[in-house]
């Protein structure tokens, strides 16, 4: 797309994105991608948790578990790491995850127009076919300028 750097690979980019910030607090890490879609996983820790009589993980780390996965998917569909920010993300709660198993994002970018990436995935603790949430989400693409 026109860009200097070289095209964005999501396993070596997690090594960086996921180490630090709120992904690296929540503990993210790099599971898998293919050419349009990204995978991470959120590890069950107690300090995650929302419900500590049921150890039912809050819903926040998995909001941002989808929506780093979700950005990481469309840098793997651009080709390229570039500004975006996040318009719009709904996560919508089947079941609640298991009590201590580590929660899965998948999260494909299946439309990009000029200014948009049009994102949706799903969140799961072991079994892709039981997912714990659906997503929907859009991202814009924020041009650069130099100073």
């Amino acid at each position: 797309m026109g860009s200097e750097l070289p095209p964005f690979d999501p396993e070596a980019a997690s090594s960086m994105m996921l180490a630090h910030g709120h992904a690296g607090w929540l503990g993210l890490s790099y599971r898998a991608h293919g050419e349009d879609w990204v995978e991470l996983d959120l590890p069950w820790r107690d300090d995650l948790v929302g419900e500590p009589e049921h150890g039912i993980l809050a819903s926040g780390p998995i909001v941002s578990l989808m929506d780093m996965a979700s950005g990481m998917a469309v840098w793997n569909a651009m080709g390229e790491f570039r500004a975006i920010a996040t318009l719009d993300l709904r996560v919508d709660y089947m079941r609640p995850a298991s009590k201590g198993a580590a929660v899965t994002g998948h999260s494909q970018c299946y439309k990009i127009t000029k200014s948009a990436a049009f994102v949706r995935g799903f969140a799961h603790d072991g079994d892709p076919d039981d997912p714990v949430a659906n997503m929907a989400g859009v991202f814009m693409s924020i041009p650069w300028r130099p100073r």
